[in-house]
C-alpha cells in the first residue's frame, strides 16, 4: 500500500530483554495451569513455550492464552498480531506531537465533538453548581480518568446518591476523574443484547493518506458490569464485513459465550444495527488527525446513529480465538499489507 517500513530489530531486542526481566511468574503459571487442564499438555511445557513465544513472536502471556498459541503450529503463530507488535506500529506511525488528542479523553471529546453524541463536562473548568446542574439533568453519568486506558477509573454515578456536590467535585478531582459524561442512549437492539452497559464496537483503522482501511471489526459487550472492556469482565467477538457477529464471544479468562448470559440472545449471527453508518463514520473521523493514522475507534450505536466513544492511538489487538472458531490464521498479514512492514 505504501512504502515498506520495518518495525525494527532493536525494538524486538528491547522487548525480549524487558520481558525477560519482568516475568510475572504468578500470571505465567496461572495461565499455564489453565491451558494444561483444558488441553492435557504438560504445564511446564506450556510455561516454557509461553516464554519462548514471548521471545520468538513478541507474544504477551495474555496474547498466548487468548489466541490459543499452545494449539498452533509455527506457520500459524506467525500470522498473529500481538500487543507488542501493535505498540511498535503505534510508536512508528502515530506522530508524538498529535497523540494528546487521543490520549486525553477531555481533549478527544472537544476535538471530535460533532461525532460523540453526548454532553460532557470537565470538572476542572466547572463549579460545583455547574456540576450539580449537569448531573441532575442527566440523572446518571459516567465519570472518567482522562488519561487512563483499559477502562481504568471509569464509573457510573447516580444523582440520587450524591448528597453534597462540593464534596463530589473534590472527590472527582482527587481521583483524577476529570471528565463527566452523559450516558450514551443505545439502540434498542444493542440494549437487548446486554442491558448492563453500553456495548460498543472496536473498529481498527489505518489511514494511508488517501484511503481508510479497516483492519479489525469487533463487537464488545458487557456481562453485568457498567462497561464492556475486556479487562473488566466484558467479552468480544469478531464481525464480518456486514457487521454480523461471526462466533461466540469470549472473555479474559478464555470462557466462551454463544448465548449472552444476561439477555439470552444468541451472539453468533447478531446483526449490529446501522452498520453501514458505522463504516461511514469511521471513514470520516479517521481523516481528522492524519498524523495519527493507526487508531482503534470505540463506537456506540445510539437509536438513530453511531457515535464515537473514543479513539485509541495505541489500540489493543482483537482476533478470532482458534478453539472457538476453527480459524487458525491471525490478522498480521492484513496489517502488514496495509501498513507496509
Amino acid at each position: 500500500m505504501g512504502e515498506r517500513r520495518s518495525l525494527g530489530l532493536w525494538r524486538r531486542i528491547k522487548y525480549f530483554f524487558w520481558r525477560a526481566s519482568n516475568v510475572d511468574t504468578t500470571n505465567l503459571f496461572r495461565i499455564a495451569r489453565k491451558l494444561s487442564a483444558s488441553s492435557g499438555k504438560p504445564m511446564l511445557w506450556i510455561a516454557a513455550d509461553m516464554i519462548w513465544s514471548a521471545a520468538a513472536h513478541e507474544t504477551g502471556f495474555t496474547d498466548y492464552q487468548d489466541w490459543d498459541f499452545h494449539l498452533l503450529k509455527h506457520r500459524e503463530r506467525i500470522t498473529y498480531m500481538t500487543h507488542p507488535k501493535s505498540n511498535h506500529i503505534a510508536q512508528l506511525v502515530n506522530q508524538k506531537p498529535f497523540r494528546h488528542f487521543f490520549a486525553d479523553k477531555s481533549e478527544f471529546v472537544q476535538k471530535f465533538a460533532a461525532y460523540t453524541g453526548r454532553e460532557s463536562l470537565d470538572v476542572r473548568a466547572a463549579t460545583s453548581a455547574e456540576l450539580e446542574s449537569f448531573v441532575r439533568r442527566h440523572g446518571s453519568v459516567i465519570v472518567k480518568v482522562t488519561d487512563s486506558d483499559g477502562g481504568q477509573g471509569i464509573e457510573r454515578r447516580e444523582a440520587a446518591d450524591i448528597p453534597d456536590f462540593d464534596a463530589f467535585r473534590s472527590e472527582l478531582l482527587a481521583h483524577r476523574q476529570f471528565l463527566v459524561e452523559q450516558i450514551i442512549p443505545q439502540h434498542p437492539a444493542m440494549t437487548a443484547l446486554n442491558p448492563s452497559s453500553v456495548n460498543s464496537l472496536r473498529i481498527i483503522t489505518y489511514f494511508d493518506g488517501t484511503e481508510v482501511h479497516v483492519l479489525a471489526r469487533v463487537l464488545k459487550m458487557g456481562n453485568g458490569g457498567v462497561i464492556d472492556n475486556f479487562a473488566h469482565g466484558g467479552m468480544y467477538t469478531m464481525l464480518d464485513e456486514s457487521g454480523v457477529a461471526l462466533h461466540a464471544a469470549f472473555d479474559i479468562e478464555g470462557d466462551a459465550y454463544e448465548i449472552h448470559p444476561l439477555s439470552g440472545i444468541r451472539i453468533p449471527g447478531f446483526q449490529v444495527p446501522l452498520y453501514r453508518e458505522v463504516l461511514a463514520l469511521v471513514d470520516e473521523v479517521a481523516r481528522i488527525v492524519p498524523e495519527i493514522p493507526y487508531v482503534g475507534w470505540d463506537i456506540a450505536i445510539s437509536p438513530d446513529r453511531p457515535v464515537v466513544i473514543e479513539g485509541n492511538y495505541n489500540t489493543g489487538v482483537f482476533q478470532a480465538k482458534p478453539s472457538l472458531t476453527g480459524t487458525r490464521t491471525g490478522l498480521l498479514p492484513l496489517y502488514s499489507e496495509v501498513i507496509g512492514f
